[in-house]
């Protein structure tokens, strides 16, 4: 195959794949500009430099010196460390029988805060938001109709729904009206950074155990972690009695 060399250092060809190898190694917030020419162009002149700045070592015979050779030593020592893990660790599986137990045995950990599900209306003023509330008790309007006519938040055009939202997700006031609220009820005005709000609450749920499958990918991760330090401690116990001398 045809090697796309940009550039060559003192007989090294510098090639498109080594540039992208070098892109992968970035942070990934680096990493999103991969496709622009100008950072691509960056990275190359970053591997050029490398490379030049290597060459000029050796030209000073850096690569002799004491420094550069312990250097060397703990590289090596530090690669093969992580080899020797990586090793070890392939043995760690997860199976979903064993995220069952563990699920089982913890459930607790797993909770579902409260949530309720609301509607609102938002206005810029609390006159507004008085009369709107009039219209509603009045059976002028629908909740929802005053919603799509009067609401100024885009959640207008579905009748003020917001959905099902957990403690924490809303602005306190409104967070603190919602939960407050009864079933069916409309309340309000409810004054918060965003204007004056009136919220009716369609459905509330009671804190709960997760279901297993919702927070399966997360119960399987923490056995494999829990296993993963099992069996790094019970190696470097069999390690340390091969190679630790007494």
């Amino acid at each position: 195959m045809e090697e796309n060399v940009i550039a060559v250092v003192a007989g090294h060809k510098i090639t498109e794949e080594e540039v992208t190898h070098y892109i992968q190694t970035l942070p990934r917030e680096q990493q999103v500009y991969a496709t622009q020419p100008q950072f691509r162009d960056y990275c190359k002149e970053q591997i050029i430099a490398l490379y030049v700045l290597a060459e000029e070592g050796k030209e000073e015979k850096l690569d002799e010196s004491e420094e550069f050779l312990t250097q060397i030593e703990k590289a090596k020592q530090d690669i093969l460390a992580q080899m020797v893990l990586r090793n070890i660790m392939k043995e760690v599986n997860v199976t979903e029988e064993e995220a069952k137990a563990y699920y089982e045995a913890n459930k607790h950990n797993y909770q579902k805060g409260a949530t309720v599900s609301a509607k609102h209306i938002l206005t810029d003023s609390e006159e507004k938001c008085k009369e709107i509330l009039t219209f509603i008790q009045n059976g002028e309007k629908t909740f929802e109709d005053a919603a799509k006519e009067f609401s100024s938040c885009p959640s207008s055009q579905r009748g003020g729904d917001l959905g099902q939202f957990g403690k924490g997700q809303m602005v306190k006031e409104f967070e603190d009206a919602a939960f407050a609220a009864n079933i069916g009820e409309v309340v309000g005005p409810v004054k918060t950074q965003f204007g004056y709000h009136l919220i009716k609450v369609e459905k509330k749920n009671e804190a709960c155990e997760a279901p297993f499958e919702e927070v399966k990918v997360k119960v399987m991760n923490e056995v494999a972690q829990k296993k993963r330090e099992q069996v790094y401690s019970e190696k470097m116990t069999k390690l340390k009695e091969k190679f630790v001398e007494k």
